[in-house]
């Protein structure tokens, strides 16, 4: 397959693959076989293709999303769109997770994944004590929108008992000072994981399980429209939600 986003913004440039090649100084035939058999050129040429074009490397080699070397243009509010949360790569939800220096916030109904794939009670324990402030807006196993939301994807039950999983994990960390926990019995359009100034978007879509669904990798840049609708739906969320009693 051909690389359409590379044909595109060489042309949105005003330039041709040739006189790309030349301000690079690669092979002319090199150069075009990026386009016609999707070779990506070595990570030095990739900077000076995507600077060149006035993009990022990530625009143009989406797969280069998943490689934690390729910094994502600063000026580029999405990162990268995987298509279901079991395509975001292992690696990236723990680079995310560890790295995390000032806020983690989650909105979920269970989100147990992150303690039993990626052990994060003892990063939050961790951080927590360096000043970290995480907060877990988790769903209330007795509210209408979870049961309901059980009903539709066809896990009746077994939604509302992973969510009392994860609140049994969660209560071993709620009593450090910068962690908090609340519940919200509030329909749950977009699981979001916001880590400083990182943000992954699971979106829902009605009878499939959240696994299954895209998920936006946003980055926080100056006047980000995504990134500040996404919070902003986090923060009605959490101050409707109820605290946690440790």
């Amino acid at each position: 397959m051909a690389n359409e986003r590379l044909r595109a913004a060489v042309r949105a440039a005003g330039l041709t693959i040739e006189e790309v090649a030349a301000k690079v100084r690669v092979d002319e035939k090199t150069a075009g076989r990026w386009i016609t058999m999707e070779r990506k050129p070595h990570r030095q040429t990739r900077r000076k293709v995507a600077e060149l074009l006035g993009t990022s490397e990530v625009q143009l080699w989406p797969s280069l999303a998943e490689d934690p070397h390729t910094a994502p243009n600063q000026d580029v509010e999405l990162v990268h769109l995987f298509p279901s949360r079991s395509a975001v790569p292992f690696e990236l939800w723990n680079e995310l997770i560890h790295g995390v220096q000032e806020r983690m916030e989650v909105l979920v109904f269970s989100g147990q994944f992150l303690v039993e794939q990626h052990n994060i009670l003892p990063v939050i324990r961790r951080k927590a004590e360096e000043g970290t402030v995480f907060r877990f807006a988790v769903g209330d196993e007795t509210s209408s929108a979870v049961i309901q939301r059980a009903i539709e994807e066809g896990t009746t039950g077994g939604l509302e008992g992973r969510i009392q999983m994860m609140r049994r994990y969660l209560s071993k960390v709620a009593e450090l000072d910068s962690v908090e926990i609340r519940t919200h019995g509030t329909i749950l359009y977009n699981s979001i994981y916001r880590f400083d100034d990182q943000m992954l978007v699971n979106g829902h879509a009605f009878g499939s399980l959240a696994g299954e669904n895209p998920v936006l990798h946003l980055r926080r840049v100056d006047d980000g429209p995504m990134w500040e609708h996404y919070l902003r739906s986090f923060e009605r969320v959490w101050q409707e939600a109820t605290p946690e009693t440790v």
